[in-house]
């Protein structure tokens, strides 16, 4: 959450993390969108995206070159590199979460980062990527892009076993969402999150049987889980990584293990 950091501090504890994993790490930078985390963080609400897009600019930056000095709005520092250096070369791939905002993936795609997306609403969904992948190649980077799609995931035998198991975790999910945006009521608004007020209005109608329908959650039995990975490839028009919640909620351990173990052995291969 680059608004409540500074970007010395995050460019450092990035290149140590790439350190101590060898050079595994990849790095995912989210705005936030709590206004009581703003609050607590004595940060403006309406600072958010300003502060997002210069800090992530000056962590590159801080990643791929040394003796790096910087003038912003909201950031100063003289010539200074950080310690360690990458483990990568340039530096660990960057993702950027977007959730309902074109402006957020077409900026993602302009600067060269993946772009971590979560499918609420699935009927839009396709347009933000094909907005993205637009985005990246007109700035002239190779290929097309990285796209990562978060879905819920249940596996079980039987159909009816899967929904019965994931409904009111996924439900509970949701609740929460909800609660946790209660501060955006009473006509809240931010020139920084226009539609945000909007979006939560539309999360308290999503619930387990409309993720099911739009493609936001994998759940039944292995064949049917097949069929929703199909479905929702071609109505997305493709991503490189599914990012799974297995554990939502009240979930045990055990379920979420014997899923995956389910998944791994009887879906996966019929996609690799």
């Amino acid at each position: 959450l680059p608004a409540f950091s500074h970007p010395l501090k995050l460019a450092s504890e990035i290149a140590f993390c790439d350190a101590i994993s060898q050079g595994r790490l990849e790095v995912g930078f989210a705005r936030a969108f709590l206004p009581h985390e703003f609050e607590r963080f004595g940060v403006p609400l309406d600072e958010s995206r300003s502060r997002f897009d210069e800090a992530i600019a000056v962590i590159d930056r801080l990643l791929t070159r040394e003796n790096v000095a910087h003038e912003g709005k909201h950031w100063r520092f003289p010539e200074t590199t950080i310690f360690p250096r990458p483990t990568q070369s340039p530096r660990p791939p960057f993702w950027v979460a977007a959730i309902q905002s074109t402006e957020s993936f077409v900026n993602a795609g302009r600067a060269g980062y993946g772009v971590m997306a979560i499918p609420l609403a699935g009927e839009t969904m396709r347009g933000l990527i094909d907005a993205y992948r637009k985005a990246w190649k007109e700035a002239g980077h190779p290929g097309e892009g990285r796209v990562m799609i978060a879905f819920h995931m249940l596996c079980a035998s039987t159909d009816a076993q899967a929904e019965a198991a994931a409904r009111e975790p996924i439900n509970a999910y949701m609740r929460s969402l909800v609660d946790a945006n209660s501060d955006w009521g009473a006509g809240m608004t931010s020139t920084d999150y226009p539609n945000h007020p909007k979006m939560i209005e539309n999360l308290r109608k999503v619930n387990f049987d409309k993720l099911l329908e739009g493609g936001g959650a994998w759940v039944g039995s292995p064949a049917r889980i097949r069929e929703q990975i199909a479905r929702v490839r071609e109505e997305y028009g493709g991503f490189e990584i599914a990012s799974l919640q297995v554990n939502s909620h009240t979930i045990s351990y055990a379920e979420a293990a014997a899923s995956m173990k389910l998944f791994s052995e009887q879906v996966l291969p019929h996609f690799a």
